[in-house]
């Protein structure tokens, strides 16, 4: 969905139009006016079938993430932070990279992790961090480029990475060649004192944006963000990224989507 002043939309399938089965909002999306799309997890099905839904629609692949454990499970979020566990996290990026690679994903999201209670924060770190030095150079020639995103500690307590320039660190210790930030304002809303500065700051840095209002996690405008602010900003930054819709609809995915006419200036 790009709209007049240049900012481009995509629809997160894993969030919206869960009305319908997955394989069918794909061209849900696109009939609402999406050209591009994301989610978190290609993997319960082939990349040749999704490739085609995609070409179906119409579509283009923007996002994925590597691999993550089960819901509820220690690693929900992701094994980049824990020790003893790097087979697996080596394992998720080279499966991740291969279905980003298959779909024409710009990128692939490397999910930290929330840190065990017998692992010392400096421990995870350290873990985290070499586990995403080896990605960003498996990732070296697949153009396919690496993200790292701050969680929020209300939903996520123990989440390895504090705030953005946390992860900000990170990505400028590996270089901005491999690795870039993914700012999503719902979760810097939270974490960040003032989500305003914080996006101007590490806009820089951000090779994607995603959104939801905050508190409740729904479309723009059912919350307390400032949001025409927001997407001032990111205009008035020169910001030629997608926008990731990764929200759940209050009331139903197409009515929801008023909040684009109501929010945007």
């Amino acid at each position: 969905m790009i709209l007049h002043n240049g900012l481009r939309l995509d629809a997160n399938l894993k969030w919206l139009f869960t009305e319908l089965p997955f394989e069918e909002r794909f061209d849900a999306a696109a009939a609402a006016g999406f050209t591009a799309v994301e989610y978190a997890s290609p993997y319960p099905f082939p990349a040749a079938t999704l490739t085609r839904r995609l070409a179906d629609a119409g579509l283009s692949q923007i996002l994925i993430n590597s691999p993550t454990g089960e819901p509820g499970s220690p690693e929900r979020l992701g094994h980049a932070c824990l020790p003893g566990r790097t087979a697996e996290f080596r394992a998720g990026v080279e499966l991740g990279l291969e279905y980003a690679v298959a779909l024409g994903s710009s990128f692939l999201h490397l999910p930290a992790g929330i840190r065990p209670d017998d692992v010392s924060r400096d421990r995870a770190f350290a873990q985290y961090v070499a586990n995403v030095a080896w990605a960003a150079e498996r990732a070296r020639g697949t153009g396919v480029r690496l993200l790292l995103e701050a969680q929020n500690k209300q939903d996520a307590p123990g989440f390895v990475l504090d705030d953005q320039a946390h992860a900000a660190a990170v990505a400028d210790a590996i270089g901005e060649d491999h690795v870039s930030l993914l700012f999503d304002v719902y979760h810097a809303s939270i974490d960040e004192k003032d989500v305003l500065a914080a996006l101007r700051e590490f806009l820089p840095r951000t090779a994607h944006v995603q959104i939801a209002d905050s508190p409740g996690r729904a479309e723009p405008g059912t919350g307390i963000v400032p949001w025409p602010d927001v997407f001032v900003t990111l205009e008035s930054e020169g910001y030629e990224g997608w926008i990731g819709c990764e929200y759940g609809p209050a009331a139903g995915t197409e009515a929801g989507l008023s909040w684009v006419k109501e929010q945007i200036r």
